[in-house]
């Protein structure tokens, strides 16, 4: 019993909610083997960090001996998920659909085991279930019961179109847990109606329903919006080493715990241990580096993890420059220019407040120096390098 216990501490470890928890610890208890469902749709080809949150838990399951399901949705790919869009996502060609999935068994396999991984493509029963099926599906909903979700209700009190199409997405992504046998299903917190969707589907099938286990949306590298591409603040699993050293280098010490939780293998024993290190006076640089290199060695190798930390110590830790500094001529107007428009003007930073913030946190130098000062007054005729955060270098000179 202490084990099951000890396993289900660890399942919910960075679990946002579990719907139902003692279901999942009954289930656990029994000692049968799981059918640990995940969906991904392929709609881009590369992953981030913010992705493999859901897939560590998978490979918890995964060590704890149970089957995990990874579901590439192709057919659902084809769709479009609305979950969190306020328009209707322009569905994927199957080519497209495809050459994604390829490319998603790749990188997921860096985390799960490929030997015991079983990865499935809900067009296999979709194909099969044919249009008389797809309208017997839909027979199981209501419009009203549709308009409950979310996304949906907000897009039609804006006014905005909402394809028929898109109410089946919901219902498939159900199916899929029928047609799997799930026991339990994983996905972000922004899936719970579609995840919920599975456990009445199963009901009505005269199933038991799945557990849903949702995960937090990880924070990007700005700490306050999520993960994504299009903000440009991810960590890509296919980053270089050295580019993904920076990136967790550069992240704040508080957010460092976050990725900690939600990203690292380390036992909780162990975190705790660097929390502890800290209180007693250890620099969180130190433990953040740690870090780095774990997430490295997983995506890379243990080799490219050293070499990255290398290159970090010799950049940052000894003041070395990068070999190449963009260079950056700037014109000032009346003959000077304000610190927080020059670091917008050279591209260190998205916005004026985002430079002052910067300062405020002693992450801006002139020339190794730290700016200390952000109502600071560049003069006409002046040329140095400037520095925000880790990575970014920039050579500008003031005429």
């Amino acid at each position: 019993m202490s084990d099951v216990n000890q396993a289900f501490a660890e399942l919910k470890r960075g679990v946002e909610e579990i719907l139902l928890e003692d279901e999942l610890l009954e289930k656990l208890k029994q000692g049968k083997t799981l059918k640990i469902k995940a969906g991904f749709d392929p709609t881009a080809p590369d992953l981030h960090f913010g992705h493999t949150v859901l897939i560590n838990k998978l490979r918890q399951f995964q060590q704890l001996g149970h089957e995990v399901i990874f579901l590439i949705g192709d057919f659902t790919g084809m769709i479009g998920d609305p979950s969190g869009k306020n328009v209707t996502r322009k569905p994927l060609s199957k080519a497209e659909v495809l050459a994604n999935a390829e490319t998603y068994k790749e990188q997921v396999f860096k985390i799960l085991d490929p030997n015991k991984t079983r990865v499935a493509f809900n067009s296999t029963w979709m194909d099969e279930l044919g249009a008389a099926g797809m309208l017997k599906l839909a027979s199981r909903q209501t419009v009203a019961r549709m308009m409950e979700r979310d996304d949906f209700k907000k897009r039609y009190a804006n006014g905005q179109a909402i394809a028929i199409h898109e109410f089946m997405y919901p219902l498939v992504q159900g199916w899929d847990s029928v047609a799997l046998e799930a026991d339990v299903e994983l996905g972000g917190t922004d899936q719970k109606f579609n995840l919920l969707m599975g456990r009445e589907l199963q009901k009505s099938e005269g199933m038991r329903p799945q557990t849903v286990i949702m995960t937090p949306l990880l924070e990007g590298l700005d700490g306050v919006q999520k993960m994504s591409k299009s903000l440009n603040n991810y960590i890509g699993i296919t980053d270089a080493p050295n580019e993904m050293f920076g990136k967790v280098m550069s992240i704040s010490d508080d957010l460092m715990w976050r990725y900690y939780e939600l990203l690292s293998f380390k036992s909780i024993a162990v975190i705790n241990d660097y929390k502890d290190k800290i209180a007693q006076g250890a620099n969180p640089r130190d433990i953040k580096i740690e870090l780095a290199k774990e997430l490295i060695a997983r995506f890379h190798d243990q080799a490219a993890a050293e070499a990255a930390h290398q290159e970090f110590i010799n950049r940052f830790q000894k003041g070395a420059l990068p070999d190449e500094i963009p260079e950056v001529t700037l014109v000032a107007e009346n003959g000077e220019i304000a610190i927080a428009n020059l670091l917008k003007s050279a591209g260190l930073v998205a916005s004026t407040s985002d430079a002052l913030r910067m300062i405020k946190q002693g992450a801006a130098k002139i020339d190794g120096e730290k700016i200390t000062d952000n109502k600071l007054v560049i003069k006409a005729g002046s040329s140095a390098i400037y520095q925000v955060g880790k990575r970014k270098f920039a050579k500008v000179d003031v005429s």
